[in-house]
């Protein structure tokens, strides 16, 4: 009988959990699983916009060849966003991991502090960003006249220096993307065990060997989430040139919804292929094992 009355209890959670996602299934399904196929189909086709509306033309993949092969600022942007992620991703996880761990510590008027590093998350939408960018109110004028232009052209090669100037000219702005993953470290920083930093300190352990043998990898896993939060926001901002470039050839008579669509899953595909190579690095030393020991 016991049996019974925990299947039924099972069941009945079982119901109110599917009870409350569907909500979110069902917003999933309309609004996020039907204009991928839409674009997809689109991607494959020649699409016109005329009085009556949409017509297609099935072309196959000659909107990809077109984007890889004639299209060269698709291949330009692609690159400078590639590179521009490796440098930006990592920055912004050091220094909301370095503000963590600061806000972490007793001092006085963390909940201001909070707040203040927060702020632009809740303030700074995309028209506002914009208007920002355009006063050059996210750069750092001595760093801009002492360090881009002509310095960084000089030391690395153009396909390089491109997206280190461009680090250099957000880098107000892109500091300010490090509010979510601040609250994120925060939050899994709260929960380690703080008997385990006494005894090591106890045992004569030093605040850095206490990071890197305790804390480090009791937050790996929020690194990782905080890696693609990031990555995934970075791919998908306004101030993406990519995006720029895909919002525009949609209305471009010459290229269309089809060639946009095109250049969109394949800028969806980089994106997934950059979340697969912070996962490689990223993944626990576990689990690396466990891989191994599968291979074999």
């Amino acid at each position: 009988m016991k049996i019974f009355t925990k299947l039924r209890q099972y069941k009945r959670s079982d119901y109110f959990a599917y009870f409350f996602l569907a909500p979110w299934l069902a917003g999933v399904l309309l609004l996020v699983a039907v204009p991928l196929v839409q674009s997809f189909y689109y991607s494959l086709c020649n699409v016109k916009i005329t009085a009556a509306g949409r017509e297609t033309a099935f072309v196959g993949i000659e909107n990809y060849i077109s984007v890889w092969v004639r299209d060269i600022y698709f291949i330009k942007r692609a690159l400078n966003f590639i590179l521009s992620s490796l440098l930006q991703v990592p920055l912004i996880v050091i220094f909301a991991l370095l503000i963590a761990l600061m806000l972490n510590s007793k001092i006085k008027g963390k909940g201001i502090f909070r707040t203040v590093f927060f702020l632009p998350v809740i303030v700074v939408s995309g028209p506002i960003i914009n208007r920002l960018l355009s006063q050059g109110a996210a750069t750092i004028p001595v760093i801009e006249q002492q360090m881009i232009g002509d310095t960084i052209g000089g030391i690395f090669p153009e396909w390089l220096a491109a997206p280190i100037v461009s680090l250099f000219e957000q880098l107000i702005m892109i500091l300010w993307y490090s509010g979510v993953p601040i609250l994120m470290f925060l939050t899994i920083l709260q929960k380690i065990d703080l008997n385990m930093v006494e005894a090591a300190r106890i045992d004569g352990a030093t605040s850095w060997e206490i990071f890197w043998k305790i804390t480090l990898p009791a937050i790996r896993p929020i690194v990782l989430l905080n890696t693609v939060y990031i990555l995934v926001f970075l791919a998908n901002a306004e101030q993406n040139e990519v995006i720029a470039l895909i919002s525009r050839s949609m209305l471009e008579p010459q290229r269309g919804y089809g060639f946009a669509s095109a250049m969109a899953w394949i800028h969806a595909v980089i994106v997934l292929l950059l979340l697969g190579f912070s996962f490689l690095v990223l993944r626990r030393k576990s689990d690396r094992r466990i891989a191994k020991e599968r291979m074999q």
